[in-house]
């Protein structure tokens, strides 16, 4: 899935509240891919990164995948074309969230070598 071109549906834009917990503050645009079905059986998750103004949709590359051990589904981290962001960045764009959880992220850096790093 890494490098793949995907468009996501961004329902809760960056500077949003989750709609069941108010507490939780999106500094990230994040929504889903439409018709592509995670563990949840909810529609694929996806974090936008590289963008600093609310949206509603978004196509762009998944540049990482946040593997969480601790639930039964996976995260995307998809960015606008040929922008990369490496482990640590990632991490402190989607603690916001992925703080509750164990987790690796897995990025897409030069010919398929990938790196993991746990949360």
């Amino acid at each position: 899935m890494l490098g793949k071109t995907v468009t996501v549906i961004v329902d809760r834009p960056l500077g949003s509240r989750h709609p069941n917990f108010p507490n939780l503050y999106y500094p990230v645009n994040y929504g889903y891919v439409e018709g592509i079905f995670s563990g949840d059986g909810e529609e694929q998750d996806a974090y936008i990164l590289g963008i600093d103004t609310p949206l509603e949709l978004f196509t762009g590359q998944i540049v990482a995948i946040i593997h969480r051990l601790d639930d039964v589904e996976d995260k995307w981290v998809v960015a606008p074309f040929e922008v990369q962001f490496d482990e640590c960045e990632i991490i402190k764009a989607t603690y916001f969230q992925e703080q509750h959880f164990n987790s690796i992220v897995y990025t897409f850096q030069g010919k398929r070598r990938y790196h993991e790093t746990t949360f």
